[in-house]
C-alpha cells in the first residue's frame, strides 16, 4: 500500500504543478486554487508513505519521479524543448530513482 500512496502522491503533485503553470501566475485563480488544493492532498498522501518508508528515500523517489513526469508533461502540454544535456540529466534522475526503488534495502522500514 505504501507504493500505491507514493504513486498517487506523485501523480497528484504533477497535476498540481501543471495547474499552477496553467494559472499563469495566479491570473487564473481557479487553476491556482486547484493546484494549492492538490498540493495539500499530495502532502497528505506523502505523509502516509512516511509511516512505512524513510523520509530520505521516499523524498528521493517522490522528487525524482515528479521531475521526470513534469518534464514529459511539459513537452506534451507546453511544447517545451530540451537539449541533450537536460535529457541526459533527467535520465540519470530516473536511473537513480529506479536504483533506489528496486535495489536498495533501505526503501521500506
Amino acid at each position: 500500500m505504501t507504493y500505491v500512496f507514493l504513486s498517487l502522491a506523485i501523480l497528484v503533485e504533477v497535476i498540481a504543478t501543471l495547474l499552477l503553470k496553467a494559472s499563469n501566475g495566479w491570473e487564473k485563480v481557479e487553476y491556482g486554487s486547484a493546484a494549492a488544493f492538490l498540493y495539500v492532498i499530495s502532502g497528505i498522501l506523502f505523509s502516509l508513505v512516511l509511516k512505512n518508508m524513510g523520509v530520505g528515500v521516499a523524498y528521493a523517489i517522490w522528487s525524482g519521479m515528479g521531475i521526470a513526469l513534469i518534464t514529459a508533461a511539459s513537452v506534451v502540454f507546453y511544447k517545451q524543448v530540451f537539449d541533450y544535456y537536460a535529457i541526459a540529466g533527467i535520465l540519470m534522475i530516473v536511473s537513480g530513482t529506479l536504483l533506489i526503488t528496486l535495489k536498495s534495502s533501505v526503501v521500506l522500514q
